[in-house]
């Protein structure tokens, strides 16, 4: 996925750019032939992280926020594309603050979505999560809702191409459980699991840069794109985690399942299954083009569903725990804790 011809000379926004996803596009664009990123996030102090970090003059930084439409029309003037990865994504802050959660992922999705069309952005792809569907939570419902706003925004855009992607857990991410486990683990406090057989997709941020730089190089308006990912347990994970940082015996505690906390994800519903198609690697789901006929939506049913299987973490290839390390060791932080190198920290 490394062809990176077509961002020659291209600018490239990324709003919510301070996060794990902005700084793995950034390592993965800055030695090439673009021509600026720019990072558009309220966060002022992770904004001169980056700065410290890259030294880099094609990087630039907009202090802004996806809720304000005058920030990003700052940000965005002379913008080619933009990968949208604002976002609220905390399942428990967004319970307990589910209009902020609107004011974030779903008004500022449009507001994003409605400057890069006044402003012929060539390509939006917008990131959104396995929480999206089938939604129990204020997080996901947010997140399904932003999906709705994407392909509503992409019948009315002419010039502008906008796409998405779907993700699960990517490994590591800022507020992932395996910062957190290690954490435990060298601090030899127990491991708080809160159901030991739930399931979770695993994926890198590598993966998460692929899947989005696949949804751009072949996204068409309305499509939502998903990297058809490797599960594991919990329970696996942490044995795993154990196992690479020599305390094969560390305790783990049980400590019931959160709030709003699936047993398993959901990468694709039954409905989407229906109409996904399957590209070797990815799934991609068209947009719904029915109007306003309202016959198409009461009349007209489809017999496949009920024959059809969710594309879950319960079903996927499933992680046993020898290939769980190995892709734990593919993490640079794990990699480097495990050679005893104890100072190494993961992303902010």
């Amino acid at each position: 996925m490394d062809n990176f011809d077509i961002f020659k000379n291209k600018t490239l926004l990324i709003t919510g750019g301070t996060g794990s996803f902005g700084n793995a596009v950034a390592k993965r664009f800055l030695d090439t032939d673009i021509n600026e990123i720019r990072i558009l996030s309220r966060d002022e102090k992770k904004q001169d992280d980056m700065r410290k970090k890259y030294k880099n003059n094609k990087l630039k930084f907009y202090i802004g926020d996806v809720r304000d439409p005058a920030s990003i029309q700052n940000s965005i003037i002379g913008v080619d594309y933009i990968f949208h990865s604002a976002a609220l994504k905390q399942v428990p802050s967004c319970e307990f603050h589910p209009l902020e959660a609107v004011k974030t992922n779903i008004l500022g999705t449009e507001n994003v979505l409605q400057a890069a069309i006044d402003n012929m952005v060539e390509k939006v792809v917008c990131l959104s999560t396995d929480k999206a569907v089938y939604p129990i939570n204020a997080m996901g419902i947010s997140k399904a809702l932003m999906e709705k706003v994407i392909v509503a925004k992409s019948r009315n855009s002419d010039k502008t191409i906008i796409c998405g992607t779907r993700y699960g857990n990517v490994m590591a991410s800022r507020g992932s459980v395996i910062p957190l486990f290690t954490k435990q683990i060298l601090e030899n406090k127990p491991i708080t699991i809160t159901d030991p057989k739930m399931t979770r997709f695993m994926m890198t941020l590598d993966d998460a840069v692929n899947l989005v730089l696949f949804a751009f190089s072949n996204g068409e308006p309305g499509e939502i794109y998903v990297q058809k990912s490797p599960a594991a347990t919990i329970e696996v994970l942490a044995e795993a985690l154990k196992e690479i940082l020599n305390k094969p015996k560390h305790e783990i505690k049980n400590i019931g399942t959160r709030h709003g906390e699936k047993k398993y994800e959901v990468l694709l519903s039954k409905e989407e299954m229906c109409n996904a198609k399957d590209l070797n690697n990815y799934y991609c789901v068209p947009p719904d083009l029915r109007d306003l006929n309202y016959e198409k939506y009461l009349d007209q049913g489809n017999t496949n569903i009920q024959d059809l299987d969710e594309y879950s973490s319960d079903n996927t290839t499933r992680l046993d725990k020898e290939t769980m390390k190995e892709l734990l060791l593919k993490l640079d932080t794990i990699l480097q804790i495990s050679k005893g190198n104890l100072s190494a920290t993961f992303e902010e």
